[in-house]
């Protein structure tokens, strides 16, 4: 746009074709008036990644002040709408206790199958600083040898999401860099069973077992438990590295529950202490057509809102 020295005159701008600035900013903002109400705000909220607008009971610093999750879901239930909202980027943006009201509200849906990007974020506390050293403090063996940063950036490095053999309840991970792992894996790295996802090789390792059971965080409903406690049970185990995640390692114990077909939230513990939260997208199913809600696990005896299936 070309603005003239003339053209600005008792307070007024013109642009060169004559049109008066002052009414064309009046009609962006009658736009922008009419726009926003109908859904804008939550657009732009999903551009910039920031946490969308839904309902959480009320909460306090301390332990004692956090909400039961049953009054949380009956007070607050998550519609189909809200979970729309939901992104793998977004739910970054929640504190811990909000990210635990959300997961609480959800059932586990199908068990997946096939291949799940994966993303993952440690707790934060309402002011948004992490919490991770308090708990590495609590894993032993741990604290002196992890820094809460070095972690995350780590696992983001090492982990790309996981592969589901939902018919044989099997899963293995999806490693894309074995530069950190090499020193300590046995035999040659060619013989390890690889994928291919996004026009990438990755590595297939740390193998678990999948069932429905008991969420740690919530018992009112099942959760789909993905077990690394007797990985050293499953065909083509190899002890190294694959020992670290089993019974005679950090005794990791996944669990996820669905936001939304082909969208998981999960959640990680070392020894029944939590670790870390994690999601896992696979764009084809959330992006499929859409087909009848299945519940792989029992949802328990509080009602709540489904949403269908795709």
């Amino acid at each position: 746009m070309n603005i003239h020295t003339g053209q600005i005159f008792s307070g007024k701008l013109r642009t060169g074709g004559g049109v008066n600035l002052g009414i064309l900013l009046a009609v962006v903002l009658v736009a922008l008036a009419v726009w926003l109400p109908l859904g804008g705000w939550q657009q732009i909220r999903g551009w910039l990644h920031l946490a969308p607008q839904i309902g959480f009971a009320a909460y306090g610093d301390d332990h004692l002040s956090r909400p039961d999750f049953a009054r949380v879901e009956h007070d607050f239930p998550l519609s189909p709408a809200d979970l729309a909202k939901l992104t793998p980027e977004n739910l970054k943006k929640f504190d811990q206790e909000q990210v635990d009201q959300i997961y609480a509200r959800l059932t586990a849906g199908p068990i997946p199958d096939g291949a799940y990007d994966g993303g993952l974020f440690f707790p934060k506390g309402a002011s948004n600083k992490r919490r991770i050293a308090e708990i590495i403090g609590g894993l032993p063996g741990l604290a002196a040898n992890l820094q809460g940063a070095k972690v995350e950036l780590l696992g983001k490095t090492l982990w790309k999401g996981k592969v589901f053999y939902r018919e044989d309840r099997l899963l293995r991970n999806r490693i894309d860099d074995l530069s950190v792992l090499k020193p300590i894996i046995d035999g040659e790295l060619a013989t390890i069973p690889t994928i291919t996802v996004h026009g990438r090789d990755q590595w297939l390792m740390f193998p678990a077992r999948l069932y429905c059971g008991q969420s740690l965080l919530d018992s009112r409903r099942e959760s789909v438990i993905i077990d690394y406690a007797f990985t050293d049970e499953i065909e083509g185990y190899r002890e190294r590295p694959d020992y670290l995640a089993g019974r005679n390692g950090f005794q990791v114990r996944d669990e996820i529950r669905m936001v939304r077909p082909g969208f998981y939230l999960g959640r990680a513990y070392l020894g029944k202490i939590f670790l870390l939260n994690f999601t896992l997208y696979n764009e084809s199913v959330a992006t499929g057509p859409m087909t009848e809600a299945s519940e792989d696990c029992w949802s328990g005896t509080q009602q709540r809102t489904l949403t269908a299936s795709r």
